[in-house]
């Protein structure tokens, strides 16, 4: 299946997380983003075919530097939704037309919650 925890985007983008920690050190806030790929029939992409987007994205991240991160995407049955880690949302949609995959929207996750957030 596709892999796309730590370990698997590591090994694929062979990029160590302490250059990413070290260019945001003095950051207080690093912006993460959702991006939506409407993919008609993603759900039924082969194991190969999705390790060969997820090179493809790999190959471009190298390229654009260490300020944008993949840190996973989720496969559902015509969209591929993917958090990254980038300083603005231009350099996501860059990313895009370079991997030659869609950006259909990009969203700046603005707080996170989670069921303990309902415990004040």
């Amino acid at each position: 299946m596709f892999s796309t925890g730590f370990h698997g985007w590591l090994a694929c983008c062979q990029r160590p997380w302490v250059e990413f920690e070290q260019l945001y050190a003095r950051s207080e806030r690093v912006p993460k983003f959702l991006i939506e790929r409407n993919i008609p029939g993603a759900g039924q992409l082969s194991p190969e075919q999705l390790q060969g987007v997820s090179q493809k994205s790999c190959s471009v991240l190298r390229e654009l530097g260490p300020q944008i991160q993949w840190v996973q995407s989720y496969v559902t049955d015509d969209k591929i939704t993917c958090v990254y880690i980038a300083p603005n949302a231009e350099l996501i949609r860059e990313h895009a037309r370079q991997g030659g995959f869609p950006a259909d929207a990009v969203l700046e996750i603005r707080t996170i919650i989670d069921p303990t957030t309902s415990e004040g």
